[in-house]
């Protein structure tokens, strides 16, 4: 979606908060919550076999969310990125060029109960991810749907359909997800969260790649279009802790592609130590991850790693410092091997430094 297309979706938003504020006889501005962050980024990627390459990089995204009446939330958010999926990130280059900027949430979210939460629409991810991990689908991913969200006391849940690719020429392909746990807690400052989920794809075999037609590591036949299912069972566990006055998070992630007989799993497990959301604070982060060729469908899994996508393995080590509340400083290091079963197993490194400002 290009600027102006987005720019009258925000004009046609606001009209219609302001009426639905007018209805309830509250002022329009109380009712609107403004939202945004801006990113910059030095990337450096050094690809055996290929040549070594630097960018710099920016992602900007701002939006809001309405409270129409007390159990109803619009949300909408614009960001830069264009058209992929799992990244809003655009280069500086390409002779000073605009850059796109698309629609990344439009959603509703209706409070039904105390307990349960229904979602419509482009969406923020509802499912539990460990640790943030990127194992099943990259943190940047906005899934397109329905979805409905239990939580209360010790147990979560959630389920929801979602159109994943729409063809005119033949059945579409969409995505059913289940995903249940229980948070426990334990001591005075530790919880235990573990749960499963059932992760289904439909109509991939003989269809191109989402997206945009790339394997990433899935396996694609002569003309390019899937060979295989996915369908995903994933386990999952994380602690979160204290060790001394620094926060600690343990975390595991385990899913199988139920449909094929190899190359058919992908695992990540890691720690977080540390906080970065006040000034002068620091985080640190090492995660390892294992993800084979057809476990998970490649276009929508952890767009960094591995260069994005499966077929790759290796550890991630990352560092973050709150300058203050709204501006943050962070590196990541990506030492990973790739290609291991598709193509000729080589390594892949990866570093990234970021200065990040929030405007919430």
């Amino acid at each position: 979606m290009k600027l102006t297309t987005a720019a009258t979706a925000i004009v046609a938003t606001l009209i219609m908060s302001f009426s639905a504020a007018r209805a309830e006889d509250k002022s329009w501005t109380d009712r609107i919550d403004f939202s945004g962050d801006f990113r910059l980024r030095y990337e450096s990627t050094d690809e055996e076999f290929e040549v070594e390459r630097s960018r710099m990089r920016f992602r900007s995204r701002f939006g809001f969310s309405v409270t129409a009446s007390d159990d109803v939330e619009f949300v909408l958010r614009l960001a830069t990125g264009g058209e992929n999926p799992v990244s809003a990130n655009q280069t500086f280059g390409d002779g000073f060029s605009s850059k796109d900027i698309g629609v990344d949430f439009a959603y509703v979210d209706w409070k039904i109960s105390d307990t349960l939460n229904f979602y419509g629409g482009k969406m923020k991810n509802p499912f539990f991810r460990p640790g943030g991990s990127g194992l099943v689908w990259d943190g940047d991913l906005t899934p397109e749907g329905l979805a409905i969200r239990y939580s209360s006391g010790l147990v979560f849940g959630t389920v929801g359909g979602f159109a994943v690719e729409e063809r005119s020429t033949s059945d579409d392909s969409l995505l059913y997800v289940v995903q249940g746990g229980v948070g426990y807690p334990f001591g005075e400052s530790n919880k235990l969260t573990v749960g499963a989920g059932y992760v289904a794809y439909t109509n991939t075999i003989g269809n191109e790649a989402f997206h945009d037609g790339k394997a990433k590591g899935n396996t694609l036949d002569t003309d390019d279009l899937y060979v295989f299912e996915y369908k995903n069972t994933e386990v999952f566990a994380q602690v979160d802790t204290k060790l001394a006055d620094w926060p600690v998070q343990i975390f595991a992630h385990y899913a199988k592609n139920d449909k094929v007989s190899r190359e058919n799993t992908a695992m990540a497990y890691g720690a977080k130590v540390g906080s970065s959301k006040d000034r002068g604070e620091l985080q640190f982060t090492w995660v390892y991850n294992d993800v084979e060729a057809d476990s998970v469908v490649a276009t929508f899994t952890d767009s960094d790693f591995g260069g994005g996508g499966t077929d790759a393995k290796g550890h991630v080590l990352k560092a973050k410092y709150a300058i203050s509340r709204k501006i943050f400083v962070g590196g990541t290091i990506f030492v990973n091997n790739v290609e291991r079963f598709q193509g000729a197993e080589h390594d892949f490194n990866r570093f990234q430094l970021d200065l990040e400002f929030k405007f919430n």
